[in-house]
């Protein structure tokens, strides 16, 4: 009923239950991002959980790490293979501190919330929510991420 309340408007106009979509929520990497000729990045690499809308900073983090260690090289000509894992070894860290928040938002929040068992948001985030300077970690943290990546284009 606390589920069906808030929805009911939008419920009249479906026509059948195959128009109900069920997000999965997956929070998990590739042991391994790349072999030779291929290099996985962004969800492809690490799949993200919607909370904090990270997502895609980290896919752009990872495309601007990747060129950053692999333009100069193939610039000259050089085989970009042995240099693949370095991506991974520099994107690695910044995707497991993300994920370890995402699952402690979705552990300490969102299930106890979704079984009814919250009455009232974690210390930590009351906190954050109350002190206008801890507002800005996760804003910082979210937006600009763990390991920021400066774009280092080689000379041409």
């Amino acid at each position: 009923e606390r589920v069906v309340t808030p929805v009911a408007g939008l419920m009249q106009g479906l026509k059948n239950l195959d128009q109900v979509k069920l997000l999965s929520v997956t929070l998990d990497r590739l042991t391994q991002w790349s072999r030779p000729g291929l290099l996985a990045i962004g969800d492809a690499a690490h799949a993200m959980s919607p909370v904090g809308g990270v997502g895609i900073n980290l896919a752009i983090q990872d495309a601007v790490a990747a060129a950053n260690i692999l333009a100069g090289p193939m610039a000259l000509g050089t085989d970009p293979d042995p240099l693949l894992p370095k991506v991974q070894a520099r994107r690695e860290f910044p995707v497991r501190v993300i994920q370890a928040i995402q699952r402690a938002v979705h552990r300490n929040v969102i299930s106890a919330a979704l079984g009814g068992t919250v009455q009232q948001a974690p210390l930590p985030l009351r906190l954050l929510g109350s002190t206008p300077l801890l507002q800005r970690i996760p804003a910082r943290v979210l937006g600009l991420g763990i390991r920021r990546e400066h774009i280092r284009s080689p000379r041409a």
